[in-house]
C-alpha cells in the first residue's frame, strides 16, 4: 500500500463505491489490467512425468522475449476477456478496448472501467490510434475509475491474474502462440464456471480500518490551510 493521502482516499472510495453498487441493466462494471510475461523455452527437453511425481525441468532455459496478457473481468457476470499481445502500448490499449466494447459490450450503454492510472489508460489513447468518430464513441462509452497510486490491490483484475499465474503461468512457456493458447483455455474454463470474486472490503470498512489515515489527512489539510 502506498502513501495514503487525500487523492489515495478519493480514488479508493470511488472504486469501492462502484463495487458496492447493485447491477444495473445496460451498464457494465469491468476491471482491467495487464501482465507482462517472459517467454522461456527449453534448452533440454524436460523428463516425462512419472505417476506421483512432478515433471523435471533442466535449470537451463532460453529467453524468447516477452509478451503481455490483457484481461478484463466483469464484476456482474463473472466473465473475463483476454488477449495476448507483444506489447502494452497506447495502440494495444485502444485496440483492446475497442474490441471489448464492440465484441462483448455492444448491448451496454456505459462501461464502468476500473484500472490503474497509467499514461496509456486514457481517452487520449483512443484518439491517437483510432478514427476520431470511433474514439469519441469509445470515450463516451467508458467511464474510468482509477485505483490509487500503489493501490492496485483494489483492482479485482489483480485477483484474476493471481489465479492465472497459479493455474497457467507457473511453468515455462516458450512462444507467444503457446501463451495465447494456454491463456484462452484457462479463460474458457473460468468463464464456464462463471467464477465470481466475492469482494467484502467496503467504504465503511475502509473508514474503520484506515481511521488514523483519514484523520491524518484531515489534520494535514487543516495545518496547510492555517
Amino acid at each position: 500500500m502506498g502513501k495514503i493521502d487525500s487523492r489515495y482516499l478519493a480514488n479508493m472510495e470511488d472504486v469501492l463505491d462502484l463495487y458496492g453498487q447493485e447491477a444495473v441493466e445496460g451498464r457494465a462494471r469491468v476491471c482491467f489490467d495487464e501482465r507482462p510475461c517472459q517467454l522461456l523455452g527449453e534448452v533440454v527437453a524436460p523428463l516425462p512425468m512419472k505417476e506421483g511425481k512432478l515433471e523435471k525441468q533442466d535449470n537451463e532455459y532460453k529467453r524468447n522475449g516477452t509478451a503481455v496478457v490483457l484481461l478484463a473481468y466483469d464484476i456482474d457476470t463473472g466473465q473475463r476477456y483476454v488477449q495476448v499481445r507483444r506489447r502494452r502500448t497506447k495502440e494495444d490499449y485502444a485496440q483492446f478496448m475497442e474490441w471489448l466494447a464492440r465484441e462483448h459490450y455492444g448491448h451496454a450503454g456505459h462501461i464502468e472501467l476500473v484500472q490503474d492510472n497509467l499514461n496509456t489508460h486514457s481517452h487520449g489513447s483512443f484518439y491517437e490510434n483510432l478514427p476520431a468518430a470511433d474514439a469519441r464513441e469509445l470515450a463516451r462509452k467508458f467511464n474510468f475509475h482509477f485505483t490509487p497510486k500503489h493501490g492496485s490491490w483494489l483492482n479485482m483484475a489483480e485477483i484474476e491474474f493471481s489465479v492465472l499465474a497459479r493455474e497457467c503461468l507457473n511453468r515455462r512457456i516458450g512462444s507467444i502462440e503457446e501463451l495465447e493458447r494456454e491463456v484462452l483455455i484457462w479463460c474458457e474454463k473460468r468463464n464456464r464456471k462463471a467464477a465470481k470474486i466475492h469482494w467484502s472490503f467496503t467504504v465503511n470498512t475502509a473508514r474503520v480500518k484506515l481511521a488514523e489515515q483519514y484523520q491524518k489527512v484531515n489534520i494535514d489539510n487543516y495545518v496547510s490551510n492555517n
